[in-house]
């Protein structure tokens, strides 16, 4: 492995996500490189309105569940951590973005980020008021950043979804 590289890789728990989880741990190992999977959370309804009313238990209980989340992601992702390779994850509260690129911040880095959906209203709502995670990620990291588009398997699946089709009844078939 050498010495100071590092693959950073944006988590959320999507299957978007898992995508880009997938991919940058073969990038960790072509570079070999450590994996840091990294979870950015905020509070629920934000900094602000936390500051204006906070509640250290509530923020303890959003703290596990981000913990949760992130070991719930790697384990659909991989079973648990990937075997041979090493991995450092991160739980880190704060918007994904500005995490993201502050955690990148060594020469050798490289910051794999998922390009996310682009067709649901949600996700065109959400980009259209706080901005996109990838766009924010491209604009201010100081080093390599990979983008990972949508699996083409995750617009099957959603047809699927939307059809009405449930994918257990395919299998057991």
């Amino acid at each position: 492995m050498s010495g100071d590289a590092r693959v950073i890789v944006g988590v959320s728990g999507s299957l978007h996500s898992l995508t880009a989880l997938h991919r940058a741990a073969e990038e960790a190992r072509a570079r070999r490189a450590v994996l840091v999977p990294v979870l950015a959370w905020t509070p629920v309804g934000g900094e602000r309105s936390y500051r204006a009313r906070p509640c250290p238990p509530l923020l303890r209980a959003w703290q596990d569940a981000a913990e949760a989340r992130l070991e719930s992601a790697l384990g659909q992702a991989f079973g648990g951590l990937p075997i041979g390779l090493p991995v450092q994850p991160l739980v880190m509260r704060g918007e994904a973005g500005p995490v993201l690129t502050a955690m990148a911040d060594r020469p050798d880095d490289l910051l794999v980020i998922s390009a996310g959906r682009h067709g649901s209203m949600r996700g065109r709502l959400r980009r259209l008021l706080r901005g996109s995670v990838a766009r924010y990620c491209l604009d201010h990291a100081r080093g390599g950043v990979l983008v990972v588009p949508p699996s083409d398997l995750h617009e099957d699946l959603r047809a699927l979804h939307r059809d009405g089709i449930d994918l257990r009844e395919l299998i057991a078939a």
